[in-house]
């Protein structure tokens, strides 16, 4: 079974950005950033998702979130 996985933790280490600097560069409420990069999400915003690739210059939503195999 696949799993959607959000990579956005891997994403801000990775650059070493911080959330609250994605919360402000991307207008996205620092609350909903912390819980996609702590996964605890049911829904994704369509909206937040754009906001977040447009902040950090995402070439595809695949840079984001992935599917994977359900360990």
């Amino acid at each position: 079974m696949k799993k959607v996985k959000i990579k956005l933790a891997d994403i801000l280490k990775e650059r070493e950005m911080k959330q609250a600097e994605l919360a402000k560069l991307s207008d996205v409420r620092p609350n909903a950033i912390s819980n996609l990069c702590r996964g605890y999400v049911d829904r994704l915003s369509i909206e937040h998702i754009e906001k977040i690739c447009n902040a950090l210059n995402l070439d595809s939503i695949s840079d984001l979130i992935e599917l994977v195999d359900e360990e």
